[in-house]
């Protein structure tokens, strides 16, 4: 058993059957659903994709309804998000980013400016560039592959805020150096301002009720048996990981999340954590 996840136009159409029969009828049924709601699938636009841990799955199988094939694709772009069919956030991580750049490369001649102050350069970084990355962080999964990776866009962004230094024993203008960026940068770096984030969603899922669907994902067991092998990091041992960082690792994180006022505390901690 697989998951099917159908895409069409409009994006608010979507569709996520679990095949266990014909995979004609489920595109059958797709085309029965959308008539329900007003809605009539135009053979050329709609695309599915298969989410197994076999990547052979679905293979020998073709998405057919009267006499009309849907492609199959390996990944597609949701509200903004990339969702491929390994799960993966690497292709979101390096969507974000390019985003990113996009958007540092239309404002650069302000950051590097002399006309203006590093506090309001550093205010259009956090609320231009910033948020731009960040779209939809709340469901990352970081390794330190991915970390790394934006603390190396954010610290060139701040190096062109903060401008070149004098060495003045030789008297050489060199680039600030990570530690010095550190220093000069009073805020939470982009993965601290990630873990907050991603800590103060789990906290509002951890404290909605058994009916919603957010809820019973988190909370919920899938069938089958992990893959051999070093397990892929997980969204919830992210989770335990920030709690540790703040001396709460061994704690039910479920039932403190419960306390918002107590969770509350934790998110800014995480927050506002230096690290190197």
């Amino acid at each position: 058993m697989y998951k099917l996840f159908f895409i069409g136009l409009p994006n608010l159409f979507v569709c996520v059957i679990v095949l266990s029969c014909a995979v004609k009828e489920n595109a059958e049924a797709l085309v029965v659903a959308a008539k329900e709601i007003g809605l009539e699938v135009n053979a050329d636009k709609p695309k599915y994709m298969v989410m197994s841990g076999d990547q052979n799955a679905g293979r020998t199988h073709s998405m057919k309804t009267d006499n009309s094939s849907f492609e199959r694709v390996d990944e597609f772009k949701y509200f903004g998000s990339t969702l491929t069919n390994q799960n993966s956030i690497q292709e979101e991580i390096k969507s974000r980013l390019k985003s990113g750049n996009a958007c540092y490369h239309s404002v650069q001649n302000l950051l590097s400016s002399s006309l203006l102050f590093k506090n309001l350069k550093i205010k259009i970084y956090r609320t231009i560039i910033l948020p731009v990355v960040l779209y939809g962080c709340e469901t990352w999964s970081l390794t330190l592959r991915e970390e790394r990776r934006l603390r190396v866009f954010e610290n060139r962004v701040l190096r062109r805020i903060f401008g070149p230094n004098r060495d003045e024993v030789k008297g050489e203008w060199r680039k600030l150096h990570n530690e010095e960026l550190n220093n000069l940068y009073s805020s939470p770096n982009i993965v601290r301002m990630i873990k907050s984030r991603r800590m103060r969603w789990v906290g509002h899922v951890a404290r909605m009720g058994e009916g919603r669907g957010v809820y019973r994902v988190l909370v919920g067991k899938p069938e089958g048996r992990r893959p051999l092998g070093r397990p892929r990091r997980r969204w919830e041992d992210n989770i335990r990981m920030d709690l540790r960082e703040v001396g709460c690792g061994c704690v039910d994180w479920m039932e403190l999340a419960k306390d918002w006022g107590m969770w509350r505390a934790l998110v800014s901690a995480v927050m506002n954590l230096r690290v190197p």
